[in-house]
């Protein structure tokens, strides 16, 4: 076997391969030999026909045998021989199919596409410039908590002695129809919903609804028409025209609590007045806005360590982390409201944004690898065990549950390789120079810059 070496690559090589005829030759016959023994030829008796007829009668099940044999042992004879650490499945090409004609006669050739780790050479990594920005609090970020936590007590009172009023809430049961249909388009089905809940002059809510219901009082039943605009979320009602005959279940007023120590102490056990309250409000805030420092400032040293460590990565890896971001996307505009089929999104352009952000994540993956390596980073099974119990913890499933999914799914090596990339990103930061700076607003997220990119992109 014959094979030449080309670099392509610092991550993608290839390599020519040659077969003799005589390798050729040696297994076409003994599949040839294999399939007389085995094939039932008229005119002859099962085993003995010659073996030109077979090879004539069974051409293309032999001459694939012969490739199937021969090929696999040469790609990975050929890959050690060159002593490629190759990553997936090799991307095999035959160069002269036309020698498979005469198969035995001539050699086969062919090439072989291999994608390989790249080599990385480690610069400094230690002393890197950051800032740590923490995010100021204020008394209005603790009266919006309180706003937030009064707004979850509240109740809705059954309202009597009135009609219904901008913010109060209607139960009504509907049943719409279709208006002004084309005559080719197919017949849509009447919209039957019972004990919907209005908020009259509430978000979302469309204008007709509130200007038909106020006033309305229990068991009262109203008909009205709503046109719904060509761009409303809900693509079966975009752009059309609904009559509604509604009926009035009831109508409630959203009460809030006052705030009081009564109302403290309804919260929870910890609660046992409003200055405690406000005290714990503050403390959290005071927690989570460490952690967006702490989140913002290894962000930071990842992005200053992969600039200063530019090298080709492989594209498997790039296009895996591409459509893990891309789901993350979808996930977070569904969290958000947003119908990620929307044709005004531009799907596209997203994914050329998030395949350059992949192959940034896949370059800082590989470096503190490589970092955990030159510093003798190791992770316990402890360690692991401890993280198995964090995950359970944060989906309430039980320890034996998750580790039985990530069992299956090789999940144990993932927690180690990622807990060990953690423990690299640790030694950055404990050696990194920072400083402390005024805050300033993060950029916008993935999904908000592609919706708005794509909004761009449709204007």
């Amino acid at each position: 076997m014959k094979t030449e070496l080309v670099d392509v690559s610092p991550t993608r090589k290839e390599i020519k391969i040659e077969l003799e005829p005589e390798i050729v030759r040696q297994k076409f016959d003994s599949i040839s030999d294999r399939y007389a023994k085995q094939a039932s030829v008229p005119g002859f008796r099962r085993g003995h026909a010659p073996r030109a007829v077979v090879r004539t009668r069974f051409k293309s099940e032999i001459r694939g045998e012969v490739l199937r044999e021969l090929i696999p042992d040469a790609v990975n004879n050929a890959i050690e021989k060159h002593e490629l650490a190759a990553i997936g499945e090799p991307d095999v090409h035959l160069d002269n199919s036309e020698s498979l004609e005469k198969i035995g006669d001539g050699p086969i050739s062919f090439h072989v596409g291999v994608e390989v780790l790249p080599k990385v050479e480690l610069g400094t990594y230690k002393g890197i410039e950051a800032a740590r920005r923490v995010r100021p609090i204020t008394d209005d970020d603790v009266t919006k908590m309180m706003d937030q936590l009064r707004e979850a007590s509240a109740a809705l009172q059954p309202v009597e002695d009135r009609g219904a009023e901008l913010g109060d809430t209607v139960t009504v049961s509907f049943h719409g129809t279709f208006l002004n249909q084309p005559e080719d388009a197919p017949e849509a089905e009447d919209i039957n919903v019972a004990d919907v809940d209005v908020t009259l002059g509430g978000p979302g809510v469309q204008q007709e609804f509130t200007d038909n219901l106020l006033g309305v009082h229990a068991d009262d039943e109203k008909t009205f028409t709503v046109d719904y605009p060509e761009d409303f979320a809900a693509k079966g009602l975009a752009g059309k025209k609904v009559e509604y005959e509604a009926k009035v279940t009831a109508v409630r007023v959203k009460e809030l609590p006052e705030i009081d120590d009564e109302w403290a102490r309804s919260l929870g056990d910890e609660f046992d007045s409003v200055p405690t309250l406000k005290t714990k409000i503050l403390e959290d805030l005071e927690r989570r806005t460490a952690a967006e420092a702490d989140q913002h400032l290894r962000g930071e040293v990842m992005r200053k360590l992969v600039a200063e460590h530019q090298f080709e990565v492989p594209q498997s890896f790039v296009d895996h982390q591409t459509n893990y971001r891309m789901e993350s996307v979808v996930r977070e505009m569904i969290g958000r409201g947003v119908d990620p089929r929307s044709q005004e999104l531009n799907w596209e352009g997203a994914r050329e944004e998030l395949r350059g952000q992949a192959e940034d994540d896949v370059r800082g993956s590989m470096l503190l690898e490589h970092i955990a390596d030159a510093e003798q980073i190791n992770v316990s099974q402890e360690e692991i065990e401890a993280e198995i119990e964090a995950i359970a913890q944060a989906s309430r499933q039980p320890i034996e549950q998750v580790r039985a999914t990530l069992t299956k799914d090789g999940g144990e090596r993932s927690i180690a390789h990622r807990l060990r990339n953690r423990k690299a990103l640790d030694l950055l930061i404990e050696n990194a120079k920072v400083t402390d700076e005024e805050w300033k607003e993060p950029e916008e997220e993935s999904g908000d810059r592609i919706q708005k990119s794509a909004a761009q992109s449709e204007s």
